[in-house]
C-alpha cells in the first residue's frame, strides 16, 4: 500500500499502522533525510531474509544498516563509545552519515559481519524518528536494489516497481539520489568508506 505520511507532521494513525505491519514482520520503504530506503524490523529476522532476497543478497555477506531514534538508543548497539568518538558522533548526528562500529551482542546475528561490525545511521527526517519512537526499536535501512535511478525518488514510481513485495511504501514527497556518507570508526584510525551526501572533517 502506498501511504502518504505528512513530512512534518506525520499522522499518529498512519504511523501506528506502519508500526504494527514492521512487528509482524512487515517490510516498508521509507523516506531518510537522503535516499529511500528498504526497511524492516531488525529483530524479525524472516523479513531481513525477505530484504536480502529482494536486493539478490546473502544476509551473512549483505553489511544491512540500521537506523536508531538517538544516539542513546545508538549506544545500546556498539561497544563502548570512548569521549572522541561520542564527541563525533554528537557532531553530526542525526544526518546524512553511516558510521560503522563494533557490534554489541543486542545486535542480532544476522545482521553482524563476520569481523562483528555494523552501521548504524540516525537520519535528520521526522516520519523515521516518529516510527523509531513508536516502534521502540531500530529499523533495517538498506538501498533499493540496483542502480541509483530517478525512478527511486519517487514514492508513486517506487510502489508500482514494488507493489507485491513490499508492504508499504511511505510518501513522504520526493527523495534525494545521493546516500549517507559512510565512515569507519570501528578503529581509531577514522576513515570515509564512501563519500556522499555529508561532509565530515575527521581531522
Amino acid at each position: 500500500m502506498l501511504l502518504h505520511i505528512h513530512p512534518q507532521n506525520p499522522q499518529p494513525r498512519l504511523i501506528k499502522q506502519v508500526v504494527e505491519s514492521l512487528k509482524g514482520g512487515g517490510i516498508i520503504i521509507y523516506p531518510t533525510d537522503t535516499i529511500y530506503g528498504l526497511g524492516c524490523d531488525i529483530f524479525q529476522p524472516k523479513a531481513v531474509e525477505r530484504i536480502c532476497r529482494i536486493k539478490g543478497i546473502l544476509p551473512q555477506k549483505a553489511q544491512l544498516s540500521f537506523i536508531c531514534r538517538d544516539l542513546s538508543h545508538l549506544s545500546d548497539y556498539t561497544k563502548s563509545i570512548g569521549t572522541p568518538l561520542y564527541r563525533l558522533l554528537k557532531s553530526y548526528l542525526p544526518g546524512p552519515f553511516t558510521f560503522v562500529l563494533p557490534a554489541s551482542k543486542q545486535v542480532p546475528k544476522i545482521l553482524q559481519t563476520k569481523r562483528s561490525t555494523v552501521g548504524l545511521r540516525i537520519p535528520n527526517n521526522v516520519i523515521c524518528q516518529n516510527i523509531l519512537e513508536e516502534l521502540d526499536g531500530p529499523i533495517l535501512s538498506a538501498s533499493l536494489p540496483g542502480e541509483m535511478v530517478e525512478d527511486y525518488t519517487d514514492p508513486e514510481v517506487i510502489w508500482k516497481n514494488f507493489e507485491g513485495r513490499v508492504d508499504y511504501v511511505i510518501d513522504g514527497g520526493i527523495g534525494g539520489v545521493v546516500p549517507s556518507t559512510v565512515v569507519d570508526c570501528t578503529t581509531d584510525d577514522w576513515h570515509v568508506l564512501r563519500e556522499g551526501s555529508g561532509v565530515i572533517d575527521l581531522e
